[in-house]
């Protein structure tokens, strides 16, 4: 008898089975070049110029901020470059961000593992079972439909003003950004290879590990890539509501005496985090090579 994972791949790629390709036409793992591929060099000059573009535009944006900010604007709405530079530099060296950066990111980190473990699981169970998932829609819906934001005094009510609660609200959040992603692709997988790998006798082990798992991966990413910013929105929104530490309070309590260097510097360190943050999910994506673009 054939392997499974054999079967799988002749199912998958027609050249290794016995089902007939039109001629001509490019397999799944065939690449078709219409041009002559573009060399290293050329991908490495290519990824420069972009780069430098891209910090090109933000020298610009920031030197033309600082130049109309008090003279065309007044800096009390705007602030400028500088003055959120050195609102930035005070937090630094007195190790005032460490504190409320080390709150968010565990808040965010613990949110988005707990978050995204229960909807990958969730959205498996429903995505195999359909008459469960029949059965549970209307309430998964309910409690989706509910604004995310609407939950934080609730959570803060029953958890506390600690760690717990910002946990909680951010685990919620990104739980339904998994758990329909993962779903979908559960949903999504190919019946004739589940057809071909029960036939051959394989077991639902081999069938979840063979066959759903490796086709719902690219949508499991990206549940992943579209909770991680939502994962810090979640933290952040929950220590805004109340909290003692964390940027969201650091961003509120600037708000709050209107200090517009300060919030700027805030939301400055917010973006940058949010960036790093999509930027490793995207190094992930290459490194397991399950890009979904």
């Amino acid at each position: 008898m054939k392997n499974i994972a054999d079967v799988v791949d002749a199912a998958a790629d027609p050249r290794h089975g016995d089902v007939p390709v039109a001629q001509g036409t490019p397999t799944r793992r065939e690449t078709v070049w219409l041009d002559e591929p573009p060399s290293r060099s050329k991908r490495w000059r290519d990824l420069a110029a972009v780069q430098l573009g891209r910090v090109g535009i933000v020298i610009a944006m920031l030197a033309i901020w600082e130049f109309i900010s008090g003279r065309f604007v007044d800096e009390f709405w705007i602030s400028k470059p500088s003055a959120i530079w050195d609102v930035l530099w005070g937090w630094i060296s007195s190790g005032e961000i460490l504190v409320h950066l080390e709150a968010t990111l565990i808040e965010m980190a613990l949110g988005l593992f707990f978050g995204a473990i229960g909807g990958v699981a969730l959205g498996f169970l429903l995505g195999r079972v359909e008459w469960l998932a029949k059965l549970l829609d209307p309430i998964v819906t309910a409690i989706y439909s509910l604004p995310k934001v609407a939950l934080a005094p609730l959570f803060i009510l029953w958890f506390g003003v600690d760690l717990l609660s910002k946990v909680v609200l951010t685990a919620v959040v990104c739980f339904f950004l998994v758990f329909y992603n993962t779903y979908a692709g559960v949903r999504d997988v190919d019946k004739d290879l589940v057809d071909v790998v029960r036939v051959m006798g394989g077991r639902r082990s081999d069938l979840l590990l063979k066959v759903v798992l490796p086709s719902a991966a690219t949508w499991i990413y990206t549940g992943l890539r579209l909770a991680v910013p939502y994962a810090l929105i979640g933290a952040v929104v929950g220590e805004i509501v109340a909290s003692n530490k964390g940027l969201g309070f650091l961003l509120a309590r600037a708000a709050g005496a209107f200090d517009t260097s300060a919030t700027f510097a805030a939301l400055f360190i917010l973006m940058l985090i949010g960036t790093l943050l999509n930027f490793m999910v995207d190094w992930s994506e290459r490194i397991t090579g399950r890009r979904t673009s």
